[in-house]
């Protein structure tokens, strides 16, 4: 090959590389001894967590897996998983995080979209017949992590016992910057989850650019309650890592544990739902243990009332921003500055960050001036590589050479972004995204029932709730309770419809649409009064 611009100098090849595993090797060789993860009591150094990625690296070269090859995770935030997901990037492997909520058929199909390898599985989950069964029927080379319950781990190879014997040096390894690095699943506005894939690049520059915009240290430690099987908490984690802080692994949300873990870890970040802020300001723990470490709060996936907004100012730490991101264009793309939450309220983004270019697009490509509403689009190196298996639904993404979102938005004359609707019907409730349409399929496969409309309604606890709207045929008599557990065997538990109400009609378009804006008014304040759980 020559490099004619480059007066025939190649390029440099390893030594100038961009790859995620070797954010966790330069920051061992840097910070050694220095406690990379906690999971409760327990603490694991970068030192320590290097060896072990590379032994995993190592383990499933061993099982004659292949750069390129796709490796699954089902686990809930933990050491094991963490290291498991740095030894597949070691490997030259393509991570594929799974949604452990989702439900058997979700599961199933990822798995074998993706033409999964080896996956990596908690024992609860190996404990699950059903799921197990999607394992056993795709004969799948199984790793399962022991969990707090310690339930058997059905055939699996034990994770501990998958690293002894095995080399704790780097695989050597051919890896390039746009090499696939990671499959992940969003719920798109069909039935089914789309695959937005990243390239090592996008993942490291947008965790460069969120420890720049975050000011990351050392001496910084971040909650780490957000599932890490999710592209926000991933992304977290990775900028705590490049800057040699610790990240505090949590199983879950609960607000004691982590008021608790705040003051044992000293964390100075905490990142969440606002739902979780509201819940940790009204816990009684939080007048008892010290949280003077905290010096930034981050929210995002769900909007932030004013009331909220001035309470975590005044009660958890002076600084509150929101951060904004999506799978497709790795988080953050927009984020706001400290100092601005209190000055203006509504659903506010923020502006672009340091890697990120955004603007707001009218249908026919023009690029609209502040102030006008219009989709927002994004440019930059974190954006996907594209949907796995999808050109089509990749190249309609990429229209007029612009990341587009689905978000409505407009960015105002201080240029920050303000978020108006969605273009599709994506609901968002308690962080997760949630198609309406799958739910609706489930629903209308029932016997009973004609039509079906599922919307979000506002819901003080999890910002949106999914609300179902049955019409049943003639003569049928189906109940609500019938029709929720009917969806129940099939839907992820934040996926069942917190409210199933029988309605004589819904409302359709003269071609035969949902008109689903007609929906959500007719019901939008049927949780206004609904009690916080």
């Amino acid at each position: 090959m020559e490099f004619a611009s480059t007066g025939g100098v190649s390029p440099p090849g390893r030594i100038g590389r961009v790859a995620l595993g070797d954010v966790l090797h330069r920051s061992a060789l840097r910070f050694g001894a220095k406690v990379a993860l906690t999971e409760g009591e327990r603490r694991i150094s970068y030192q320590a967590l290097e060896a072990d990625a590379n032994r995993f690296a190592h383990y499933l070269i061993g099982m004659g897996l292949k750069p390129g090859d796709k490796v699954a995770t089902l686990t809930g935030n933990s050491i094991a998983m963490v290291t498991a997901l740095f030894g597949i990037h070691k490997a030259a492997l393509v991570w594929v995080p799974v949604n452990i909520m989702l439900g058997v058929e979700d599961v199933g199909y990822i798995l074998e979209h993706a033409g999964v390898s080896c996956a990596v599985v908690d024992d609860h989950i190996l404990g699950d017949a059903p799921k197990r069964a999607i394992f056993t029927h795709l004969q799948l080379p199984l790793v399962g992590v022991a969990t707090p319950a310690h339930l058997p781990l059905h055939g699996a190879t034990d994770f501990a016992g998958a690293l002894q014997g095995q080399r704790d040096d780097e695989p050597e390894v051919e890896i390039h910057d746009r090499d696939l690095a990671a499959i992940m699943y969003t719920s798109g506005t069909t039935a089914r989850p789309k695959g937005a894939m990243h390239g090592h690049l996008a993942i490291v520059m947008a965790a460069m650019s969120n420890a720049i915009e975050w000011s990351l240290t050392p001496g910084d430690a971040m909650s780490g309650q957000l599932p890490v099987f999710h592209c926000a908490a991933h992304a977290g984690l990775v900028s705590v890592l490049v800057s040699g802080g610790t990240f505090a692994l949590m199983r879950g949300f609960d607000a004691k544990v982590l008021i608790e873990t705040i003051e044992r870890d000293r964390l100075t970040l905490f990142v969440g739902h606002p739902l979780m802020f509201g819940a940790v300001l009204e816990h009684p723990a939080l007048k008892t243990h010290d949280i003077s470490s905290l010096r930034l709060c981050i929210y995002g996936l769900a909007p932030m009332g004013e009331a909220l907004q001035r309470r975590v100012v005044s009660e958890l730490c002076a600084n509150l921003v929101c951060a904004s991101g999506q799978t497709e264009m790795y988080p953050m793309t927009t984020g706001t500055r400290p100092g601005r939450c209190l000055q203006r309220f509504g659903n506010y983004w923020g502006e672009s960050l340091s890697i990120t270019q955004t603007a707001i697009m009218a249908e026919d490509g023009t690029l609209l001036p502040a102030g006008v509403v219009g989709e927002l689009v994004h440019r930059g190196p974190n954006v996907m590589l594209g949907y796995y298996r999808e050109p089509e639904a990749t190249a309609a993404t990429r229209a007029h050479d612009w990341h587009h979102t689905g978000d409505l938005a407009l960015i105002d004359a201080q240029g920050e972004v303000l978020f108006i609707d969605r273009k599709k019907d994506m609901i968002k409730s308690g962080g997760e995204n949630i198609a309406s349409s799958q739910i609706e399929a489930v629903l209308a496969a029932h016997p009973d029932v004609a039509q079906v409309g599922v919307v979000g309604l506002p819901h003080p606890h999890w910002s949106e709730a999914v609300a179902a709207f049955v019409v049943l045929k003639p003569g049928a008599a189906a109940s609500e309770e019938t029709l929720l557990a009917h969806a129940r065997k099939t839907l992820g538990g934040f996926q069942v419809p917190k409210l199933l109400k029988l309605v004589p009609g819904i409302p359709m378009t003269a071609t035969g649409k949902l008109r689903k804006v007609e929906l959500r008014k007719a019901h939008e304040h049927h949780f206004d009064h609904a009690a916080k759980s």
